[in-house]
Order: structure tokens, then C-alpha cells, then sequence
């Protein structure tokens, strides 16, 4: 039992949400486009968050080992940083969940595609080999892209772009133009949590060699570029409601603009790294919550 505390802290449940959002704007217009099925979008869901979970695990490992994560870092205490659980025990769970990913993976490309579409199975094997490299080796390894200012890309990339029209291409099993944008707009907002992070840990990173966005930047050009995802994610859905517009409904996410328009006057605010950290829970969550006004909006006609 006193086991059960660190692990659940090491697989950081509040970073669920943000991670199943792009399963939900392409479930969305999907449904919006008649086509759904309940086996991919429970198998997808666990997909996604199992891969959330593996990417957590090695983050707290491979920070953990490194040095990283110490006594000076702001925000809640890592599992090996802590002393709550060991390196090799790290190991082991993420050993572990790689092949839980692997077998969920596969299932999930079944249920989509069924043995008789190769490519899509090929194509789609590849994306989850793919998703767990970038899940380990975002602080794990040698030389991981984490600490050489390239996370923000590949956030951008997997849970904006791939996220999204990957879940959609599982349903409609075609790659379709309706789901950029949004794809675009999502991806901008989750790297908008990864830099509000980085803009927390900005000094200490920079202390350990961590090179990220914000350290490169500096805090002061790290809140413009801040600015900019979180503005350029609304524009981003503006535009695909204008062009795509087929009914009122299809603005509810305008609610979402609220928060994150408080969320942008925050962070102008924010001098220390406790200003920061208390911000990461809100934006991810406004980021689930803008996913589903968006997705849902096309639904509801």
C-alpha cells in the first residue's frame, strides 16, 4: 500500500486529460462524418494513456538518474527523486508498460483496420514504434531531445498532429483536410504546457544542461513565445470555424477562450516559478476542455 502513492504520483494522472484530447477531436469528426466504432475509441483512449504513462515513467527516470530533478526543483516531488522508488524498480514498470503499449497497439490497428489493409497496418505499426521512442527518450538515454531543446516539436507533432488525424484516419481510413487545423491548434496549445513547464524549471535546467526552448530563450522572449502558441492556437480554430462553418453550435469552444485569455494575463504576471507551476493544471485542462467544445461542436447537428 505505501507503494501505491509513489506510483500514481510517478505516472502523473493530471497529464491524462491533455493526452486523450486529440483521440477526442478526431473521434469527433469522425462521428461528424459517419463513421465511429466503440472498440477503436476504447482501445485508442488506452492507448494514448498508456503511452502518457510510459512517457512519465521514463521522464522521472531518466531525470531522476541524471540529477535533474533534485532538491531545488519547484513543483511536486519525482518518485526517484524522492527516494519512494528506485531506479531499477522505474525500470522495470517502464519494461513493463512498453509491452502493455505494444499489446494495446496492436489491437487497436486490428480493430481499425482489420488484416486487409497492409499499408494502414505497416503505417500505423511504424506510428507506435515511433510514439514509444519518443516516450523514452525524452530524458532517457545518452543524448534525448528533451535536453536539446526539440521537445516542443515533437509534442507539437504527437499530440497535435498525429494525435489527432491519426485517431481520425482510424475510423474514416482516409487522411482528410477538416482535421488540420484543429490538429494544429491542439498541438500549440499542449506545447504551450510543455513551455510553461520548462518556463518553471527555466533556472535549474539551465544549472543541469538541460537545454529547452525557455532556456534558450530567456525568460522574458520564453512568455512572448507563450503568447504566441496560445493566440496562434485560437486563431488557428477561428479560421476552420469560418471555413468549415456549418451551424452556431460549432463556436461552443469560444467558452475555452475565456480561461485561456485569464491564463495569458497570468502568466504577463508571473515572476516566480511558483506563478508557473500553478498555471500547468489549468492550461492542460482548459486544453481537454477546448478539444471537447471543438469535437463536440460538430457533433451536435
Amino acid at each position: 500500500m505505501k507503494k501505491i502513492k509513489p506510483w500514481l504520483s510517478a505516472m502523473r494522472l493530471r497529464t491524462l486529460p491533455l493526452s486523450v484530447s486529440g483521440i477526442i477531436l478526431g473521434t469527433c469528426f469522425a462521428t461528424y462524418n459517419g463513421r465511429f466504432n466503440w472498440w477503436v475509441l476504447v482501445l485508442a483512449i488506452l492507448t494514448t494513456v498508456s503511452l502518457q504513462i510510459l512517457s512519465n515513467l521514463a521522464n522521472d527516470y531518466g531525470d531522476g538518474v541524471k540529477g535533474t530533478d533534485n532538491d531545488d526543483r519547484v513543483g511536486p516531488k519525482r518518485a526517484i527523486q524522492s527516494g519512494a522508488i528506485t531506479p531499477e524498480e522505474m525500470l522495470d514498470a517502464i519494461k513493463f508498460n512498453i509491452v502493455i503499449v505494444i499489446i494495446l497497439t496492436l489491437s487497436l490497428i486490428m480493430a481499425a483496420f482489420g488484416p486487409a489493409n497492409f499499408l494502414f497496418l505497416l503505417l500505423f505499426v511504424f506510428l507506435g514504434g515511433l510514439s514509444v521512442y519518443a516516450a523514452l527518450n525524452y530524458t532517457m538515454g545518452d543524448s534525448p531531445y528533451g535536453y536539446r531543446a526539440l521537445g516542443d516539436v515533437f509534442v507539437f507533432i504527437f499530440f497535435g498532429l498525429i494525435s489527432t488525424i491519426g485517431s481520425y484516419l482510424l475510423y474514416v481510413h482516409t487522411i482528410d483536410h477538416v482535421v488540420v487545423l484543429p490538429a494544429i491548434a491542439l498541438g500549440l496549445l499542449s506545447v504551450g504546457v510543455l513551455n510553461l513547464n520548462n518556463m518553471r524549471d527555466l533556472e535549474e535546467d539551465a544549472k543541469v544542461g538541460k537545454i529547452t526552448i525557455a532556456v534558450k530563450l530567456g525568460i522574458k522572449r520564453a512568455k512572448q513565445y507563450h503568447y504566441f502558441l496560445i493566440i496562434g492556437a485560437m486563431f488557428a480554430s477561428i479560421i476552420f470555424s469560418i471555413l468549415y462553418y456549418v451551424e452556431p453550435y460549432n463556436f461552443l469552444y469560444l467558452v475555452a477562450f475565456v480561461p485561456l485569455l485569464i491564463h495569458i494575463k497570468k502568466i504577463k504576471a508571473a515572476k516566480e516559478p511558483d506563478d508557473f507551476d500553478g498555471q500547468l493544471k489549468v492550461l492542460a485542462l482548459t486544453a481537454f476542455l477546448f478539444a471537447l467544445l471543438l469535437g463536440v461542436g460538430y457533433v451536435l447537428y
